[in-house]
């Protein structure tokens, strides 16, 4: 029996002598993950509010928009990216204010907006903030920073849309060529995402007009 106390002893003893070596070690371990797990779950409560507040703004955004009141429509888009730009509802409220404005004839509004979204949106609205930019700037004349915009590489559904926007900035260029080979682009993505699965493609409207756009440019496909 002295012998296994003696043996017990000795566990103690090295449990101590470890212990006074990484006991410091442990309890600031242990610390700072009950930190880490309350600011996650704080974290997330923010963003649960962010999103809350977010979302009331977009519907007061798209109440605004009915109303046809234009300058509630801009402070509210304001706010959205100011305070909520993390949020999903920041680059679809802005870019929705971003056609208000430019309806309503404040084009620099408008493309004050949309490269706010071209910059901070994600996947489609990204593309088609981008695409919108290049619009205003093509009536505004500013081709070489339309074509910037059209550099951007979208996704499928709007590769179409991209070509022959810019195969109108060349035209508006009077680069024919270049315009013609922008639209044939246009068209052959269009007839692409239009093939049924028989692999017929059909003429939709779109692509009656690109087809009367290169008629226009003697390239007819």
């Amino acid at each position: 029996m002295a012998v296994y106390d003696l043996e017990e002893q000795e566990q103690i003893d090295n449990l101590k002598a470890w212990w006074q070596q990484h006991g410091n070690l442990i309890t600031w371990t242990v610390s700072a993950l009950a930190v880490a797990v309350v600011a996650w779950q704080g974290w997330n409560w923010y963003q649960g509010q962010q999103a809350a507040q977010a979302s009331a703004l977009f519907g007061a955004l798209q109440q605004a928009m009915v109303k046809e009141d234009t300058q509630r429509v801009r402070t509210i888009a304001g706010e959205l990216t100011e305070k909520f730009g993390s949020t999903a509802y920041a680059p679809m409220g802005t870019l929705m204010a971003a056609k208000v404005s430019f309806e309503s004839g404040d084009a620099k509004t408008a493309r004050a907006q949309l490269a706010w979204v071209a910059a901070h949106g994600k996947d489609e609205l990204r593309d088609v903030a981008h695409l919108r930019l290049a619009g205003v700037m093509l009536d505004e004349q500013a081709y070489d920073e339309a074509l910037k915009e059209l550099a951007h590489k979208p996704g499928p559904a709007l590769a179409a849309a991209y070509a022959e926007l810019k195969g109108d900035v060349l035209v508006a260029q009077g680069k024919q060529d270049e315009a013609r080979a922008a639209y044939k682009e246009a068209l052959e993505a269009q007839e692409k995402d239009s093939k049924d699965g028989t692999g017929e493609a059909g003429r939709s409207p779109v692509s009656q007009l690109l087809h009367q756009k290169l008629d226009a440019l003697g390239g007819a496909a």
